[in-house]
């Protein structure tokens, strides 16, 4: 994925907005004289997977046309702490207003491409890949599965538009029926659509298996049970495994024979990276 200058201004205008609202830095103004020049850099101050430094550089190019920008690291790259991203300088008012909005894209984003990198590292010796879910914060999902991207995962899809996916609650809403439900998704999708249908047992799966969908989703299945699935399906399906995974018990469903892992943590709770300013 590439995030494309109309998504970095939309994006990125929006933050500056939220921050500077129409009086602006009222620090910077009764501080700094308005033709003050600055130069800094930004650090990455732990080590991680980099990610959002386009968003960063375009923060401080809408509030200075005429800055200087010097990229010294690219989204996806393992930095170790300590490690200059960038090298800014220009307007000092300008620096200093677009500081924060830069450094929490960047934070952010880094966090959720470390979170992703690392769980990526524990199964690389598998043929399972990472992928992340619609777990997202509201109004960032684009830019929170770049950053999945970055880190060497895989999207899920992108909303309820672009693919059918069936849970718990749609069967329950056809009284348990898991059967009818996936019936009627055949019938309604059209060809360019996947199906991915949630399954919580091996009763749930053995009720479809013989059917035409795409995905099947595994949930919450382990050891014995995961296995098993993963024999009964034999290639019917790509099979994908979902459900409080996490660095414990990752290597242990990869190496079961699924093709993809969902974890909604990497876009709901992965910790930010410590990211600065430094003069």
């Amino acid at each position: 994925m590439i995030l494309s200058s109309n998504i970095l201004y939309d994006y990125v205008s929006r933050a500056l907005q939220e921050d500077l609202a129409e009086r602006g830095d009222l620090t910077a103004q009764a501080t700094i004289d308005e033709n003050t020049t600055f130069e800094v850099s930004m650090n990455a101050r732990e080590a991680g997977t980099i990610c959002g430094l386009d968003l960063a550089v375009t923060a401080f190019e809408l509030l200075d046309e005429n800055i200087a920008v010097t990229r010294l690291a690219e989204d996806g790259a393992k930095v170790i702490a300590g490690t200059d991203l960038m090298r800014i300088k220009g307007n000092a008012r300008a620096i200093l207003s677009a500081e924060r909005t830069a450094l929490n894209f960047v934070g952010h984003l880094s966090g959720i491409a470390g979170e992703t990198r690392k769980m990526a590292d524990l199964i690389a010796h598998t043929e399972a890949k990472i992928c992340c879910t619609r777990k997202t914060t509201p109004g960032l999902r684009v830019l929170e599965k770049y950053a999945v991207q970055c880190g060497g995962g895989q999207n899920h899809r992108f909303g309820l538009y672009d693919a059918m996916m069936i849970k718990d609650n749609h069967i329950a809403a056809n009284k348990g029926d898991v059967r009818k439900t996936v019936e009627r998704a055949l019938a309604y999708k059209s060809h360019m659509v996947k199906l991915e249908v949630e399954v919580d047992s091996l009763e749930q799966l053995e009720a479809i298996i013989d059917l035409p969908f795409d995905i099947a989703l595994l949930d919450n299945m382990r050891g014995a049970e995961l296995r098993r699935a993963v024999s009964l399906i034999d290639g019917r399906f790509v099979i994908e495994a979902s459900g409080g995974i996490n660095a414990d018990t990752i290597v242990d469903i990869a190496e079961a024979g699924v093709n993809l892992i969902s974890m909604g943590r990497l876009t709901q709770s992965a910790p930010s990276l410590d990211v600065g300013l430094d003069y």
